[in-house]
Order: structure tokens, then C-alpha cells, then sequence
């Protein structure tokens, strides 16, 4: 089965997208399964991990009700606030709630002030309570981030966690020696995976397909196939592209990079980490 683990729904008028404003264009505007599911059924995909995009308990509890209608949803990542002294606690009733469906957690580390926060000491808590319920740690951050991303999976090491959009390398400005020199630190210390995912929204758009090839394939070279997972990040990646076509660059660069990769690559590594169906 093919699996797209990175892919957003919202509806505006729920509200808490502060993010999400009418200059983002595309974007401002609802994006539901219906919406979709014709390009799934187009490409053969067969589920999608469904990702958290407002900073709110109450988006998940959203995302979790979606996921029990459309059984193509084969698992939430949600959100939760790691520096309250009661984590544990939220965590515990978002796992309840979720009936199954909630595989992870994914604070908005990107939008976070502090580049520092992912190491504060009050975010133990939180961390230890995923180890407990068996979550996936989502993390999106930028270059900036990865060595403190680094030290704090080293304090867990029975955390399961995914780098978000290979870590946001600033294509568009070529800044590639720092972010591959933290990445490659990252595959060799820790056990974490990497989502082929977002890297054309970090470039110019129109940008040739052969400038990312540096990146894509850094990638590949850190994490093998084995602990590589495609995502779509749509609908975001309306900004830059179409899903089809990001689909099959992803295809065809996996076919390079990781010849024979492929079934791990666009769904067995998605339902290992995340425990689909599980």
C-alpha cells in the first residue's frame, strides 16, 4: 500500500490557524477529504497520516473525528502544549480520545521563539508520557534546531521520531553545508526517520527539478531507504506544485537514490514507524 504520511486538512472557520492568512493565496481557503480523495484514487494512494497545522488540543480532537469518518485517515498527529505541568495528563485523555487513531504528537517547534525550547527541562515530562502511550514525535524544525533536536533524542532513545520535511534546509539560499553536516550527525547518533516531504516549498518556485539533487540525495545517504517516509504536505504544497507531480519527482527520485527502496520509501516505512492499523 502506497501511503502519504504528511498531509493537512482545515477548515477556516474553525479559527485557530493563525498562520493560515489570505496572502498565502491558495491556501486561504478549506481543504477537506473530499478534496483529496480524487487524487488519491488518480495516483493509488491508499491512506494518509493526517498532521496537525494549528496549535490547539482543539484541531486534533477536529483531526481524530475526520479520521473516525474516512477510513483512509490511518492515523492523526496531533498537538498538545509539552511546557504545562499537566502534559502527561492532556496526553493521556488525547490518547483516549483518539480511540486508536492518534499516533503522535507534533508541537510547532518552527514557530516557537526560542530556538532553545525543544531542550528545556519542563518538556521531560511531556516526552517520557509519548514514550509511555508508544507516540511518534513529529518534529518540525528548521536547520537552526537540529543539533538541540539531537540531545533531546538522545535522552529518550525508545522514542520514535521523524524529522518533518528533512529539517526545512534553506534551498532557495543554497545554505547546505551546516544543515547536511546536522542531519548526517542526526541519522548516525539517533534512530530517527526522515519525511521526503516539503523540500519544494523551501526553494523558489519553478526551481529545476536537478537543483534539489544535492539535498534528496544527503538525505538518502544519512537515512537509507529504511528510515526514509514520503509525505505530500499537502495542501501546502499547492504554493509551489501539484500533487501528482510531486508524487512522481519522489518516485523518480527515490528510483535514483534508493533503487529497489521504493515499497519502504512510499508506505512500508510509514506503517512501521507510525503502527498503521495497529
Amino acid at each position: 500500500m502506497i501511503v502519504d504520511a504528511h498531509q493537512h486538512f482545515w477548515r477556516l472557520d474553525r479559527g485557530d490557524y493563525t498562520w493560515l492568512t489570505p496572502q498565502l493565496g491558495v491556501l486561504y481557503r478549506d481543504y477537506l477529504p473530499n478534496d483529496l480523495a480524487p487524487l488519491h484514487a488518480r495516483l493509488g494512494i491508499g491512506a494518509s497520516v493526517l498532521v496537525q497545522a494549528a496549535a490547539s488540543e482543539a484541531e486534533t480532537h477536529y483531526l481524530l473525528a475526520l479520521a473516525r469518518r474516512h477510513e483512509s485517515i490511518a492515523g492523526v498527529v496531533g498537538w498538545t502544549d509539552f511546557a504545562t505541568s499537566d502534559a502527561p495528563q492532556h496526553i493521556a485523555a488525547l490518547v483516549g480520545a483518539g480511540g486508536g487513531k492518534l499516533k503522535g504528537l507534533r508541537p510547532m517547534i518552527q514557530d516557537i521563539a526560542d530556538p532553545g525550547w525543544i531542550g528545556d527541562a519542563r518538556l521531560d515530562a511531556a516526552f517520557v508520557a509519548m514514550v509511555e502511550h508508544d507516540l511518534a514525535f513529529d518534529a518540525l524544525v528548521k536547520p537552526m534546531h537540529l543539533s538541540r533536536l539531537r540531545e533531546r533524542l538522545s535522552r529518550h532513545p525508545q522514542l520514535r521520531a521523524v524529522v518533518d520535511h528533512a529539517g526545512k534546509p534553506v534551498i532557495a539560499a543554497g545554505e547546505f553545508d551546516a544543515w547536511a553536516r546536522e542531519i548526517e550527525r542526526l541519522a548516525n547518533t539517533t534512530g530517527a526517520y526522515c519525511k521526503l516531504s516539503g523540500l519544494l516549498t523551501e526553494a523558489a518556485p519553478g526551481t529545476p527539478a536537478e537543483t534539489f539533487a544535492p539535498w534528496v540525495e544527503h538525505v538518502f545517504a544519512c537515512f537509507g531507504p529504511g528510515r526514509v517516509i514520503w509525505g505530500s504536505d499537502w495542501p501546502v504544497l499547492n504554493l509551489v506544485g501539484d500533487y501528482a507531480g510531486w508524487f512522481e519527482l519522489a518516485r523518480e527520485w527515490t528510483s535514483r537514490h534508493a533503487p529497489g527502496g521504493e515499497h519502504a520509501v512510499f508506505g512500508d516505512n510509514a506503517l512501521r514507524f507510525y503502527q498503521l492499523w495497529a
